[in-house]
């Protein structure tokens, strides 16, 4: 494994620890600690998101591998603390399905690329609709945190329903990067078939 690829592994690990630090029963006076600990394992898992494909291209190290390991890290880590917002009651249990339904059909879609020889990384879409994510669980966790130390439960459900909202434009902008990603896989079928059809006429 190259260098960008042991930093998107570390999102393999970070994931089931932030669900796991999620639902420990607060123990006296650990509630501040546990709130830090959620928003390191969560602040690290962005950051290494951020910068690994930056190393790879930096080292010249991007590959097929990595094209495939990096989205797949991202929905894992994504996947598991939007879990824990929707069994907090924090975001609705629908958008998680949706989201769910779109990440395994850009797997199916993949997965076909790669019969094809064609390793399909992340797209611009994605990575708006990545960036989406990141927002909608940045806000579910501040919510998350005020309800934890007990604060105003006005902020909370201020929170609370920016949170739903941000969630609601990334399951929007994660359908709509979805199709594009659809639109990808019918062209490069178009385009092989073209390139065979004009190699048998030669």
């Amino acid at each position: 494994m190259t260098l960008a690829d042991k930093i998107t592994s570390t999102r393999l690990i970070l994931a089931p620890v932030f669900f796991i630090v999620y639902f420990l029963p607060p123990l006296p006076g650990s509630r501040l600690l546990t709130v830090s600990v959620l928003w390191a394992l969560f602040i690290i898992s962005e950051i290494t998101d951020l910068i690994d494909g930056r190393i790879a291209r930096r080292r010249g190290e991007v590959s097929d591998f990595g094209k495939l390991f990096d989205p797949f890290a991202d929905v894992l880590v994504r996947i598991s603390y939007f879990l824990c917002f929707v069994l907090d009651g924090i975001l609705p249990a629908f958008f998680l399905l949706l989201v769910l339904y779109r990440e395994f059909g850009i797997l199916f879609v993949r997965i076909l690329m790669m019969k094809k020889g064609v390793a399909l990384g992340a797209r611009k879409g994605g990575k708006i609709k990545a960036v989406a994510y990141m927002a909608a669980g940045a806000v579910a966790l501040l919510a998350s945190c005020t309800e934890r130390l007990e604060l105003d439960k006005r902020v909370y459900d201020a929170l609370r329903l920016s949170a739903v909202v941000i969630f609601a434009g990334a399951v929007i902008l994660a359908v709509v990067s979805f199709v594009d990603y659809i639109g990808v896989y019918r062209k490069t079928g178009r385009d092989m078939a073209a390139a065979e059809e004009h190699s048998r006429s030669e």
